[in-house]
């Protein structure tokens, strides 16, 4: 879509209409399942007190960690993307998820957190989550030169991080015996039925902070998109900004892998789709970033919970299968569009 056949939306207008798809996703998830239990029964009084003690135990604290995690992952794609000013940089593609996931790993494979109360290992998993998650996001900022890196380097150097995360993670899936690596299997392919409310309420301390550090620098962004000297000269602090940035995209990236397993593609597809409506302006699109990344894990883990019921399909295998044709996607367009430049 040219910049003159896209409509014209107000920040407003565009969060109300978000607002109501994630809505009505959320509605649709609440109620799909392999037991067809949701907030319909429960008005009608259909629900008895067995079935509500399942739906707010098992599928209202999915519903939250869907909301949360989805909103976190397209969140922090689009600040990524703004920071780096590439609509290829993403949480999964540059490594920061598999970083996370390393750490998260080493910390299932140490012999001595079987012996930790369960409240401490969950602590544990997602400090250590978000520990690796940061320490990925500090060396691709090194390696991205605070942004001014081609889009080939960052994909070489995304590529590079992954392989070795990925690397670490098979020698330690080698060392782990038979529960730890089903746990590790499992987890790796991302999921929303690992936690209960006592995690979920957890990760919220480490995931809500990292939310409101990246929804904070929406106006920072926009102002960064002139170059980093344009944006200094007009009173940017550019570096408080990218440790803004790093940090927010840790905490939020970190703590969703250790409560659902790495679910890729959220922050490519979502902020991609979206600055494709209403526009590159962050102050709109990070919040819209937020709304449609919640509304678009919602809806995937309802399929995940219904197209095999009663089995349940990982749902991160279903964000890969949507994100794996759209990647191939932008790069033919990319290459289409340089083409006609030329």
């Amino acid at each position: 879509m040219t910049r003159s056949s896209r409509p014209s939306w107000s920040i407003t207008q565009a969060l109300i209409g978000l607002t109501l798809i994630l809505l009505a996703s959320l509605l649709l998830a609440a109620q799909l399942g392999a037991l067809s239990l949701g907030p319909w029964q429960a008005l009608t009084g259909q629900m008895s007190a067995q079935d509500w003690q399942l739906w707010s135990a098992i599928r209202l604290p999915r519903l939250a960690l869907a909301l949360l995690v989805g909103a976190s992952l397209a969140l922090a794609g689009a600040a990524m993307q703004g920071l780096f000013r590439n609509p290829l940089a993403d949480p999964g593609l540059l490594g920061v998820s598999s970083g996370a996931g390393f750490a998260v790993g080493l910390w299932i494979l140490l012999p001595w957190t079987e012996w930790l109360p369960e409240v401490w290992q969950w602590q544990g998993q997602m400090i250590m989550a978000c520990l690796g998650g940061w320490l990925t996001c500090w060396l691709i900022f090194r390696l991205g030169r605070g942004g001014q890196a081609s889009m080939l380097w960052l994909l070489l150097a995304g590529l590079a991080i992954n392989t070795l995360a990925g690397a670490a993670s098979g020698l330690l899936s080698y060392l782990a015996d038979d529960q730890q690596l089903r746990q590790m299997s499992l987890w790796g392919m991302g999921g929303l039925g690992f936690v209960s409310g006592t995690e979920l309420l957890f990760g919220l301390l480490l995931i809500l902070p990292g939310l409101g550090l990246l929804l904070s620098v929406r106006r920072d962004l926009d102002v960064l998109q002139l170059g980093d000297q344009a944006a200094a000269n007009s009173g940017l602090n550019t570096h408080a900004l990218r440790r803004k940035v790093v940090l927010g995209t840790a905490l939020a990236v970190g703590g969703s892998v250790a409560l659902a397993g790495i679910i890729g593609f959220l922050g490519l597809m979502v902020p991609h789709l979206l600055r494709m409506i209403f526009g590159p302006g962050h102050r709109l699109l990070l919040p819209a970033a937020a709304l449609g990344g919640a509304s678009l894990l919602l809806v995937a883990d309802a399929l995940a919970r219904t197209v095999a019921a009663p089995a349940e399909i990982p749902v991160g295998l279903l964000t890969s299968l949507l994100g794996g044709p759209y990647f191939l996607w932008m790069l033919a367009r990319g290459r289409q569009a340089s083409q006609e430049r030329i």
